[in-house]
């Protein structure tokens, strides 16, 4: 089993985000099957390697570089093309185009699906991100009505529902980091998300939207848009509701009404294939098979022509050729 490094610019201040949490996530639980390190490429940290230094090193077919920040990957597997790679992929629509000897790694079946279709000669896995124990009811009493983090919420939230929204209810809203965001979860009732409007702004995909599914873990009702990955777990009147419908007076209405009857909580079943154990299993069979592939891909060249923009317009002059064929002779 070879060792993984993990690339990440940096692993705090202005690259804190939730994309960075679940990535740092996923290199503790793959220490548990092989050896895995943090390797910065942006900035130089006290205690983790840096890509520069990395890749003057000896005998590097024995390590698997895992890439993941969207923005940076066309950069990286230029600079990594001539070792093993993985694309480990949480938002989809960054634009750029990988070879099929650089495996995918789908945190949503949302995200399969978009390189399924780009890059159809790829060896493709479905990992999903893992939710953390903490999350979980612990059946306390609910003092929040409705809970919205500022962040990612569409101006319509912000603006038009959370203000006729505390004129009948107790509305609490999140604008800086929490410490512990499932103690909230466990408080609130109510938990508004509505990243739609955000994601179409950035012209990205929602890799996965944990936080919808960290508050159902914690037996909070969660009104939610539905694009991207959200539409992977996220069930409409049966284990959710959905946001921004109509009229903002329906919603008004929709969301009173699941103060007063909530939804059946969830099953803890649901959530399993997103647990640690589950998610450990997993990937130990998908690193498993991957290095089974870079011992492939060593004395063997890819022979499937790639479904780029020139092989497509072949594609397509060939299927025009057949019609008129077809029509007159």
């Amino acid at each position: 089993m070879r060792q993984l490094y993990f690339l990440v610019p940096g692993t705090g201040g202005k690259y804190a985000c939730g994309g960075l949490w679940a990535e740092l996530k996923t290199l503790n639980l793959a220490k548990q099957i092989c050896p895995a390190e943090v390797v910065t490429y942006r900035q130089r940290e006290k205690g983790n390697l840096f890509l520069d230094d990395v890749v003057k090193q000896p005998n590097l077919e024995t390590v698997i570089f895992v890439l993941s920040w969207g923005f940076d990957v066309a950069y990286l597997t230029a600079k990594l093309k001539s070792y093993n790679v993985i694309y480990h992929a949480h938002s989809a629509g960054y634009g750029f185009s990988l070879p099929p000897d650089i495996p995918i790694l789908a945190v949503s079946r949302n995200t399969m699906g978009y390189w399924g279709q780009h890059t159809p000669n790829s060896l493709i896995y479905y990992l999903p991100n893992q939710i953390s124990d903490q999350f979980c009811n612990l059946h306390l009493e609910r003092d929040i009505d409705v809970l919205v983090q500022t962040r990612k919420t569409s101006e319509y939230v912000m603006r038009e529902l959370v203000p006729a929204l505390q004129n009948h209810c107790r509305v609490y809203l999140i604008d800086s980091y929490v410490d512990d965001l499932a103690m909230l979860f466990n408080r609130s009732k109510v938990y508004l998300y509505d990243s739609a409007e955000y994601w179409a702004q950035q012209k990205l995909s929602e890799g996965f939207g944990l936080p919808p599914m960290e508050a159902l873990a914690c037996g909070c009702q969660v009104f939610s848009s539905l694009n991207g990955a959200l539409a992977d777990y996220l069930d409409p009147g049966f284990n959710c509701y959905k946001i921004a419908v109509y009229s903002k007076e329906y919603d008004i209405q929709q969301i009173l009404t699941a103060l007063r009857t909530p939804l059946p909580a969830l099953p803890e079943s649901v959530l399993a294939e997103y647990r640690t154990d589950a998610i450990v299993q997993r990937l130990s069979r998908i690193l498993d098979e991957m290095n089974t592939f870079f011992d492939y891909k060593l004395h063997n060249p890819s022979n499937i022509k790639s479904l780029t923009k020139w092989r497509l317009a072949q594609l397509n002059w060939q299927r025009l050729l057949a019609k008129v064929r077809r029509k007159f002779f």
